[in-house]
């Protein structure tokens, strides 16, 4: 018994360890050479379609789970959930190829939470601006909520709060990276300026997003990146979940119906996991959405997300909890 029982507990110790480390972007090709089950998710060996691998097919390398990987994420496709990860073990990877600005591998730069370019994703967070201004407690004068109070800025879309590169290890605490300063052009600021609508009285709370998070990530300067995340929000604010929320202001939706419109625009229930809503007691505040670290030009959030699901929903002390959400109308 002694023999299997350390077979069995060297094969744990194997399996923790392939989940101790982030997923690393990387490109390259993966011929299968057996019949494998392509799974969703390597922890939950999750495939709901029952996908396999065709043998002698050569797939596209997205990702893999380490340096010296036992696992990589393919493209498959055909498949609704097309980006599937695959045991190496199933057939040859021929020219991977890691990402330049890499997230650190296990063991190096430890710790290192300030640090560009070692986020292993996104998130959107996109405000529902009266809720924010009605309900939230925030310090000092915000421009934006006495125009709201006033009747002089109307809105009735979602809003631009940041576009965050995030580690998961790190938490919350991912942020505050050495990196430029922030200059936006003229054509910058009135791209940006309807989504983000603190720009039509400064660029002091465009400044702390960009000096706490942009700054983390080298992959676009302080133009492309308020471009990109404008363009997000802009993506979100249109889509079915988002139009949920615009067609009822001054109303309520509900969670679990906003969450089914997410499935059906992905085409997987395993999209809710991406989506997280932030409330003020009973009134929505914030829509945040996890993206990947390879944000593709696309047309849509679905383009963007490109089947790549988060394993779990993020937590947070904020989301709302029950299924009842007040959408707050902007003015007295």
């Amino acid at each position: 018994m002694k023999a299997p029982l350390a077979a069995l507990l060297t094969g744990l110790f194997g399996l923790w360890s392939s989940f101790s480390t982030w997923a690393e972007p990387a490109q390259g090709s993966f011929i299968a050479s057996q019949r494998c089950e392509a799974f969703q998710s390597i922890r939950k060996q999750s495939n709901p379609d029952d996908l396999k691998l065709e043998p002698g097919r050569r797939y596209e390398v997205v990702e893999v789970n380490k340096r010296d990987y036992d696992w990589l994420r393919i493209r498959i496709p055909g498949s609704a959930t097309p980006l599937r990860w695959v045991s190496a073990d199933c057939g040859s990877a021929e020219g991977i190829a890691f990402n330049t600005g890499k997230p650190a591998a296990f063991g190096e730069s430890a710790g290192a939470c300030n640090v560009p370019d070692q986020h292993d994703g996104y998130v959107l967070a996109a405000t529902w601006q009266p809720g924010f201004c009605e309900h939230a407690r925030y310090n000092g004068k915000k421009p934006e909520c006495e125009g709201l109070d006033s009747g002089e800025l109307q809105i009735s879309h979602l809003t631009l709060h940041g576009l965050w590169p995030n580690r998961r290890s790190c938490g919350k605490d991912y942020g505050h990276c050495a990196g430029p300063e922030m200059k936006l052009s003229g054509d910058t600021l009135a791209y940006v300026r309807p989504w983000m609508p603190n720009f039509r009285y400064g660029t002091s709370f465009g400044r702390y997003q960009w000096d706490k998070h942009g700054v983390c990530q080298t992959q676009m300067d302080d133009d492309a990146y308020f471009r990109r995340a404008a363009d997000l929000v802009r993506q979100l604010d249109q889509s079915a979940a988002g139009q949920y929320i615009v067609a009822n202001i001054g109303g309520a939706i509900s969670k679990r119906a906003f969450y089914e419109r997410v499935e059906q625009d992905f085409g997987s229930r395993d999209a809710q996991n991406n989506f997280l809503l932030i409330c003020s007691g009973k009134y929505l505040q914030e829509v945040r959405v996890s993206l990947p670290r390879a944000l593709k030009q696309a047309d849509n959030l679905v383009g963007v997300v490109d089947g790549q699901f988060a394993e779990s929903r993020a937590r947070d002390r904020s989301e709302c909890s029950s299924d009842r959400i007040l959408i707050e109308a902007g003015g007295r």
